[in-house]
């Protein structure tokens, strides 16, 4: 349901769309062989997502989608550090202290926008190649194929910064095995090359160097079915042998992970790793009391609620979860603390979790009435 502009801007977009792309744009759009390439162009600032770059992209998707001669989409990044280091936060922050729209309308697209990569009816290629967190997971884990590299750093860091894991956070990470997912929400854990691959995020792993060739045998391939490109990527991924022999990063830490983040409430969880007491558990604790208190229990509540929901409901929920966010305090002294005055140093309204109310938690999760998000 594109409105009467956006129609304009599609049709207009897709007239100028060609192998030309105007190298400075945010976003190149490009089709080559049987291949829609979507190419995040914003190195200095880690390919952040921004709301144009969500306003042209999603059209995009859905025009591709539609076009017999389109067989696959691929989706990556500029500048060899980065596949897309997350959303635009600065913008959206600048935009809440002024009560501008940007703040709806920045996460109602963007969680359209992740909706559109999950019920994508072409096999959607991501090459997370570089740093990938928070928003630019969202434009990649949803889709059919995640393809990581050595250089590869995942993250969902959003408690840090009195945020939650969204962009469908709350349907992907309580899906993993065992309680990795509740670990990597609440602790924003860093998982690098192969790790990614082998916490289930990645679908294949394959060597940055090998990048550029493998996507031209993937633009080359002729009307590919879904399982073609699936040879294709595990013929490379095969190949790939850098780090085969290294085990999980968390392999030794399973056990007490899945034991220590099973408990139903944020006041358990950092009980049980008191009384733990490992260097593993006490190194947690430690991360956790530096998070906000009010996004642990949101966020505690968003997978496990999460876990029983299809996307569009975890994206609705999370939409909710998004809007009292931007009414509250702690994103913005987050953001402050993390990015704008970096003094790492937030000072958290409520502080501690004891005082995050069970009733203002179920208040962040009520419908919104019309400005839920729907589908």
């Amino acid at each position: 349901r594109l409105k009467p502009f956006n129609r304009l801007q599609v049709i207009l977009q897709h007239l100028k769309m060609s192998n030309h792309t105007d190298s400075t744009a945010e976003v190149l759009l490009e089709k080559r062989g049987g291949a829609g390439i979507i190419c995040l162009n914003r190195p200095k600032a880690l390919n952040a997502l921004s709301f144009s770059m969500i306003r042209q992209i999603f059209p995009q998707i859905k025009i591709w989608e539609q076009d017999p001669e389109t067989f696959l989409i691929i989706i990556k990044g500029t500048g060899g550090k980065a596949f897309c280091a997350g959303g635009d936060i600065r913008a959206i922050t600048d935009a809440g202290k002024v009560g501008d729209k940007l703040t709806q309308e920045f996460f109602r697209e963007e969680y359209m926008l992740n909706n559109a990569i999950g019920t994508c009816k072409k096999p959607y290629v991501a090459l997370i190649d570089g740093i990938t967190m928070g928003g630019g997971v969202g434009l990649s884990v949803h889709g059919r194929f995640r393809v990581a590299t050595e250089r590869t750093v995942f993250a969902m860091p959003e408690t840090a910064i009195g945020l939650f894991p969204d962009v469908g956070g709350g349907y992907f990470l309580p899906r993993l095995s065992g309680k990795i997912g509740y670990f990597l929400a609440l602790t924003g854990f860093r998982l690098k090359g192969r790790d990614v691959l082998k916490a289930g995020i990645a679908t294949h792993f394959v060597e940055s160097e090998m990048l550029p060739a493998l996507e031209k045998d993937l633009t080359a391939l002729k009307s590919p079915s879904t399982e073609t490109i699936a040879d294709l990527l595990n013929s490379y991924h095969v190949k790939s042998q850098l780090d085969k022999e290294k085990e999980f990063v968390l392999d030794e830490h399973m056990e007490k992970i899945n034991s220590l983040f099973s408990a139903n409430t944020m006041e358990e969880i950092v009980k049980k790793l008191k009384q733990d007491g490992s260097p593993f558990a006490i190194k947690q604790l430690e991360t956790i009391n530096k998070m906000s208190p009010t996004s642990l229990k949101m966020a505690l509540r968003q997978l496990r609620e999460g876990a029983s929901m299809t996307l569009q409901e975890v994206l609705t929920m999370e939409y909710r979860l998004s809007q009292a966010c931007m009414r509250g305090h702690d994103f913005y002294e987050g953001v402050r603390a993390v990015l704008i005055d970096k003094d790492q140093s937030p000072r958290w309204k409520p502080a501690a979790l004891e005082e995050v109310s069970d009733e203002f938690v179920d208040d962040c999760f009520k419908p919104l009435g019309n400005n839920d998000l729907k589908f």
